[in-house]
């Protein structure tokens, strides 16, 4: 890698190289470029599931979109190359701040639950206001039929991790949600995972400083980046199987629930959440095949560590809810 940086006339250093931690996919590191401080990302070594670790797609979309989305950070450096690390890799400009998943580290402000909340959700509102023609995304994606198109392919990805006894309630699921899937009626774009592990605050103030983690982000409807989010916004009341998910601190003390997430979104944007148990329950049915894919690559030994193991028992929880409240009509 440093010849490869040599070569187009940069500085690049790994000798000191910190891995970030708290990431399911992708690899981060802490690096040197040019004298400061960068991120290198690249996907696990070994085989890579079809959509995930898109470092193009990230390169793409960080090209541009700081100039119109200042917390997006700054894309350095993109090699489709290889040879040169086994794997594509994307240098990005390093952010301060913290990134927060299940538990709470100390934070500066007593409100820091309603501070962190408001912070993600303005992100997140902002984001969606952005002119995709202004950030060079014009052509990111297929926005024409996204939330159809988000059913069948989910539906296939389902059946290449469950080759052999497919869950029923996968057929059940890509069945009623194609019977109604709702109107695009607004594109926008998307992050697909912006929840508060992708969005570096400041501990003191609960103020984002950047939002990181592009390699999945496209066009579509707005509403399914909040679909997306409270998928993961585990209630107290969710079935124990379900709230062994732990990616957002939304069970500790001061966090709402997901209607008041919701309710907080739709207030700021004044967008109508007619369709948003649909599209929790699309969101829902996309992280279970997510989690059934992360523990297939655990099996391979792409991915390390003992959480993975759990992962089948989390994904076949999740699809459980994700028809169950779809049935009853809730979040």
């Amino acid at each position: 890698m440093t010849h490869w940086f040599a070569a187009r006339g940069h500085q690049f250093d790994a000798s000191g190289a910190r891995r970030f931690t708290g990431g399911l996919a992708n690899v981060n590191q802490l690096v040197t470029f040019d004298g400061r401080p960068a991120v290198l990302r690249h996907p696990p070594v070994g085989p890579r599931q079809v959509g995930a670790n898109d470092m193009a797609r990230e390169w793409k979309v960080l090209s541009g979109l700081g100039a119109v989305y200042p917390l997006a950070p700054l894309g350095l450096a993109y090699c489709d190359d290889e040879s040169v690390l086994g794997v594509p890799f994307l240098l990005v400009e390093f952010r301060d701040g913290i990134a927060i998943g299940a538990d709470m580290p100390p934070m500066g402000a007593v409100d820091a639950p309603k501070r962190l909340t408001g912070a993600l959700v303005g992100v997140m509102a902002e984001l969606h206001d952005v002119d995709p023609a202004a950030a060079g995304v014009a052509d990111l994606g297929r926005p024409e039929n996204f939330l159809s198109r988000q059913v069948t392919s989910w539906h296939k990805r389902a059946g290449a991790v469950w080759p052999q006894d497919i869950p029923a309630g996968i057929d059940r699921m890509s069945a009623a949600l194609a019977a109604k899937v709702p109107v695009d009626d607004e594109v926008c774009l998307l992050h697909m995972d912006l929840k508060f592990d992708n969005m570096l605050v400041n501990p003191d103030t609960c103020d984002a400083q950047a939002v990181i983690d592009w390699d999945m982000a496209t066009r579509g409807t707005p509403l399914f980046d909040l679909a997306v989010l409270l998928a993961y916004w585990i209630e107290p009341s969710d079935p124990a199987d379900v709230q062994a998910l732990e990616r957002v601190p939304s069970l500790r003390d001061g966090f709402g629930s997901r209607t008041d997430l919701a309710e907080q979104y739709l207030a700021r944007t004044g967008r109508s959440g007619d369709n948003l148990v649909w599209l929790v329950a699309l969101a829902r049915y996309r992280l279970a095949v997510l989690w059934m894919q992360l523990f297939r690559l655990w099996q391979q030994g792409s991915v390390i560590g003992d959480g993975y193991a759990d992962f089948e028992r989390l994904a076949l929880a999740l699809l459980d809810l994700a028809e169950h409240n779809y049935l009853k009509g809730t979040l």
